[in-house]
């Protein structure tokens, strides 16, 4: 029987702390909370502390040659009692529109699934999703909490260009392209918020570990936040969770 969690060297600054193999709050929070505890042990060092569904990459920046036996001694301070503790987070309210200019994918979701798309629609925007960690893309945003009903496998031949906010579904996830990009998901509309700005002193305002929730705008709802963001005048809806 394995003991989690495993920690193994990755390279010469790197460490590699893995959890049990599965995608589940249970372990994110596990992962995220060892997350916090390192980055308040960890403050005087220079480190980056990647995460993932169940791992954490701890990166030092400029190295250290007892890196390994660093962390491992700090494991052994974390104690169970930090596992089960609540992380703070948000949830945050993403307009989508799913008219059939931006839906390039719904129609066939529909067919194949045997769903009026009106269900579809409402099925996406009704459940409240996980955000386990960024990735692929800055500001691309993996979630977790898509109903069953709505998998449905990556497209055969995926698009050599995808419009910037647009919101598809890939296997058991949903997720909002932050930029355009080459892509394989099969999408069902588009969100005129922006989730990565470099500029911003925190580029992707949403984190692993926070909640996101859709709600429907018509085209023109949707042209109307598009030119907001451009002005730089929309914010994002959040609430503390």
């Amino acid at each position: 029987m394995e003991v989690f969690p495993k920690i193994k060297r990755m390279g010469e600054g790197a460490i590699l702390v893995e959890f049990e193999p599965e995608i589940s709050p249970e372990t994110l929070a596990k992962v995220l909370n060892l997350k916090k505890f390192l980055q308040e042990k960890l403050v005087k060092q220079k480190v980056e502390i990647k995460s993932t569904y169940s791992s954490l990459l701890i990166i030092y920046v400029y190295g250290i040659e007892n890196a390994y036996n660093k962390v491992y001694s700090l494991l052994g301070e974390f104690s169970g009692a930090n596992i089960d503790e609540i992380i703070e987070s948000k949830l945050f309210h993403i307009p989508v529109c799913y008219d059939d200019v931006f839906a390039l994918d719904l129609d066939e979701i529909s067919r194949v699934k045997k769903l009026p798309k009106e269900e579809i629609i409402w099925l996406h925007s009704s459940v409240d999703y996980l955000v386990y960690f960024t990735g692929f893309l800055p500001g691309f945003l993996y979630l977790g909490g898509l109903p069953e009903v709505l998998h449905f496998s990556r497209r055969d031949h995926p698009r050599t260009q995808v419009q910037k906010g647009a919101v598809g579904i890939g296997e058991k996830q949903t997720g909002i392209y932050p930029q355009s990009s080459p892509g394989g998901w099969n999408i069902i509309g588009n969100s005129p918020v922006k989730l990565f700005d470099l500029a911003a002193d925190k580029p992707c305002p949403i984190s692993a570990g926070d909640r996101l929730r859709f709600y429907q705008v018509d085209l023109q709802e949707h042209q109307r936040i598009s030119e907001l963001v451009e002005r730089g005048n929309f914010r994002i809806k959040s609430e503390k969770l």
